[in-house]
């Protein structure tokens, strides 16, 4: 529970913006991962989560320089580089570390964490930051590794959802 507090003061200290669902966006953007850190290394996994987030940010900031300039990255205002979404990729990175390997047992606290994830996605796209598909590029990207674990530091690699259907 120490990162659902972690998020939590995250976003009572973040600035006041002109949109607070935006702000709310860019607070989770930092403050899922950054609670997942915490509970990484409350459980003595942080190396394995770091080189988790080095690559979803590597591949995230490849792709958004290799599409610069394709009809897929352009962002709804005109700009480029809009491909994937950074900001849902690191939300759900957080929530499916959270949700996987600090939340097991509670599975309503791991709602929570993929919720606020898939709203920030949606402040994105409300913002007319990114597309509906260069939004779920991301939550893809992000998902995928914050659900990984590659076992470093442990005896074996695995894919963790945190929720049970």
């Amino acid at each position: 529970m120490k990162a659902v507090a972690a998020v939590s003061v995250l976003g009572l200290a973040g600035p006041v913006a002109a949109d607070p669902f935006e702000q709310f966006g860019t607070t989770m953007k930092y403050g899922l991962p950054l609670a997942a850190a915490v509970c990484a290394a409350d459980q003595d996994r942080l190396e394995d989560f770091a080189v988790r987030g080095i690559l979803q940010t590597a591949l995230v900031w490849g792709m958004k320089e290799y599409f610069d300039g394709s009809p897929i990255s352009q962002r709804p205002s005109g700009e480029g580089k809009g491909f994937p979404s950074g900001h849902t990729a690191a939300a759900f990175f957080g929530a499916s570390d959270l949700a996987g390997k600090c939340f097991e047992d509670e599975e309503a606290a791991g709602a929570l964490a993929y919720g606020a994830a898939g709203l920030t996605g949606w402040s994105r796209v409300h913002a007319g930051e990114h597309t509906p598909e260069q939004a779920w590029t991301g939550a893809l990207i992000g998902f995928s590794l914050g659900a990984a674990s590659f076992g470093i530091g442990s005896e074996e690699a695995r894919f963790e959802v945190g929720m049970r259907f």
